[in-house]
Order: structure tokens, then C-alpha cells, then sequence
């Protein structure tokens, strides 16, 4: 099977499945600086994220794989929102809010970091960008960061406001991407490590200029500080990329599951900590006491997880539509999970996704996933497939 006719028929049962189900516009759901610039390209869906709306597709879903995998590809990102922590104690809420060590975390620095609350679960697992000793950004994952740290703020009695900025991440992703963002900004950015940024512009327009991204591919985010901008970036990076043939795309579900990147909030429900799904080596139990939900994670830490997120290989050579709930898995005729997420790999040519299940359940396990009221035979995996 080719990847264009797995995604036909893949196309097929998703339509049937949401044919004439719209999403009602309304003022509390936001479009993006970059909403004009996605509605030129032709994009196809949206779907909601932090309160906005983000494009999923522009019609073209295998071509934009593999522009993901061999090219370049220009994401509007902008719902991944700024949680701006300012002002004496930021760093020292930045550190409450995380139980990853902030100490040696220097200016122009980022870190991927879990936000966990008082019993040790995962709320968020931001990128956290320090610009300098007072003034730290969280680049959230779809929750509502902004009101637990204002809340952490307040319970604690520190000097700082936490507040929601004008900014708004493009992400430029792909192996040719540093080729576009040099080709825009200067070669300064091919010394950028992975996580460092800096604060620049480009034709007047404020910037911040990351090495990060939610793919494997490899990337930047250009974080967009004036939102009346984001019509002008978006065609200055169109423009330096055409040498390459960029083109619009979307955090590819496809490329994302391969490559085992965690989706907080679908990979994840009201009781996961971060040791369930691979987070363990961003937690260091060393942190101050005062670091929210540390005292409970040392507790889960000593005795072990109950869960770990595993991968899971479905028999059949057909797509079949992605999950929209997490469904069960079954092990010798007993439930011991879930899986979390579903795609057909175009590299794997198979269904694939994530199984958070039991740890009596290791790869190579044989088991059974309910779909759609079927049982599909199935085999547990390592992460990531690719």
C-alpha cells in the first residue's frame, strides 16, 4: 500500500465520521497573528488549542510529511502561548514550578521542563525560556498554565507578575530549516544549540529566535513579540525559504508518534506523573522542598510507577482512523491499559501508537486493542518506533 492510498482511505473514514461538523466562531476563541497568512495557503482544519485555533491540515497530508522529512515546512504555532513570569522573585517561581534544577540555567537559555501539582501529577510540560534573571517564559502545552503560576505567585507572597505577552511562535522545521533561517537572519543561527535563543528583528519587526520544535526533524522557533506583525514574518519567511520549496504544514501527528515526542493532555490524564511517560530524567529530587508537588514525587520515585508508556504496533495493512478517546488494552484476557494515540505510519506501514499501561507489560508482549468494539491484535513496543 502507498502512503497516498493509506491516507485515502484513512481520509474516507474520517470524513464519514465528522462530515458537517463545524466549529461556531466565537470571540473567546482566538486566531492567531498568522490566521490570514494559514487562510491564503488553503488550510483545510483546524482544531482548538489554549483557547485558538490551530491549523491541523492544508490538504496535502502526505506531501506535508514529507516536506517535514526531507524539506522544510512553515507551522503556524502561535497557541503555543507565553506564560511571562516578571519582575525580583520570577526565578525563584520559575523554580517552585518546575522540579527541574534552574541553577545553572543561564540567559538565552531554555529548558524542557514538567509543571507538576501538589500529588506530583503533570499539568504542563513547557519550554522555559530564560531572557534574564528577572523574566523567564513558559511555552505551554494546551492548559491553563497562566492561572496556576498566578496562583503559586499569590500563595507564596512573591514579587513578581505573571502575565500572557504579545508573543506568538512560527516554527520553521525540517533538515533544510537553518538553511531558511539563516538565509533570513544571518549565519549567527547555525550556532545556535539546541534550546539556546536570541532576542533579534527583521525588518523592524521583534523577534526571538529559538533552536526548538515539536518534531525530530530539527528546527526554530521564531517567536513573534508584535502580533499586528505576523501577516509580514510569515512572507519574509515564505520568501527565504522558496529556494528550498517550504511550504505550510502543522505539528505532524504522523512524525510526532514515530518519533515518540509525548502530547501533554493526550498522552496524559488526571493522575500522570511525570515517571509514567518518560519525563523521569527531567525530575531531580534534589530541588528545594519548596518546589511544588517535589515531596510526592520522591514518594512515586521510591516505590515505583504503577504505568509506563510503551509503544504499540496493530496488526492489518489498512489506516484506521485515529482514536478520538483512549482505548483499551488487554493482556491474556485482562485489561492493563490504554493506548493514547493511533496513526498509520507511512515509514512503518503500520498502525502505531502509544500505550500507557502497566509495568507487569514490557515490549515485546503480545496483546489485544479495542477499536471501535473490535479486538485488533497488537504487539507493545520501545519508544520511539523511529
Amino acid at each position: 500500500m502507498t502512503a497516498a492510498s493509506g491516507w485515502g482511505i484513512l481520509k474516507a473514514a474520517l470524513s464519514a465520521r465528522f462530515a458537517m461538523h463545524t466549529i461556531a466562531p466565537s470571540t473567546r476563541l482566538r486566531p492567531s497573528p498568522f490566521h490570514e497568512a494559514t487562510l491564503a495557503e488553503g488550510v483545510r482544519g483546524f482544531t482548538v488549542y489554549n483557547h485558538m485555533l490551530m491549523p491541523t491540515d492544508y490538504g496535502d497530508p502526505v506531501g506535508e510529511y514529507q516536506r517535514l522529512l526531507n524539506g522544510v515546512a512553515l507551522w503556524d504555532v502561535a497557541v503555543e502561548r507565553q506564560v511571562q513570569l516578571a519582575g525580583p522573585d520570577a526565578g525563584r517561581l520559575a523554580q517552585i514550578l518546575t522540579p527541574r534544577d534552574l541553577s545553572t540555567l543561564g540567559a538565552g537559555e531554555g529548558r524542557y521542563v514538567a509543571l507538576c501539582d501538589h500529588a506530583g501529577t503533570l499539568i504542563n510540560d513547557p519550554v522555559l525560556l530564560k531572557l534574564a534573571d528577572d523574566r523567564f517564559w513558559l511555552s505551554i502545552a494546551d492548559s491553563d498554565a497562566l492561572f496556576w503560576a498566578r496562583a503559586i505567585a499569590a500563595e507564596r507572597g512573591l514579587e513578581v507578575d505573571v502575565s500572557e505577552p504579545d508573543v506568538s511562535p512560527l516554527a520553521v522545521q525540517g533538515p533544510q530549516a537553518e538553511a531558511v533561517v539563516a538565509a533570513l537572519f544571518g549565519d549567527w543561527v547555525r550556532g545556535l544549540k539546541r534550546f539556546r535563543f536570541k532576542e533579534t528583528a527583521i525588518d523592524g519587526i521583534p523577534v526571538v529566535v529559538a533552536r526548538s520544535g515539536w518534531s525530530k526533524q530539527g528546527g526554530f522557533e521564531i517567536y513573534l513579540m508584535d502580533g499586528s506583525r505576523g501577516r509580514a514574518l510569515w512572507d519574509l519567511v515564505r520568501e527565504a525559504g522558496r529556494p528550498w520549496d517550504i511550504g505550510p504544514g502543522s505539528p505532524n501527528a504522523v512524525e510526532r508518534v514515530e518519533s515518540g515526542l509525548l502530547s501533554w493532555g493526550g498522552d496524559t490524564d488526571a493522575r500522570t506523573n511525570p515517571f509514567e511517560v518518560r519525563l523521569g530524567r527531567f525530575v531531580d529530587l534534589d530541588v528545594p522542598d519548596d518546589v511544588v508537588g517535589i515531596a510526592a514525587l520522591r514518594r512515586i520515585a521510591a516505590r515505583g510507577p504503577a504505568r509506563h508508556q510503551l509503544g504499540v504496533l496493530l496488526e492489518g495493512d489498512e489506516p484506521t482512523p485515529p482514536p478520538i478517546r483512549w482505548r483499551e488494552i488487554v493482556k491474556d484476557g485482562l485489561p492493563i491499559g490504554h493506548q493514547t494515540n493511533g496513526v498509520w505510519s507511512y515509514r512503518l506501514r503500520r498502525n502505531i501508537g502509544f500505550a500507557l499501561v502497566s509495568v507487569t507489560a514490557t515490549p515485546g508482549d503480545d496483546v489485544e486493542v479495542l477499536v471501535d468494539g473490535a479486538r485488533i491484535p497488537g504487539r507493545l513496543a520501545e519508544l520511539p518506533f523511529l
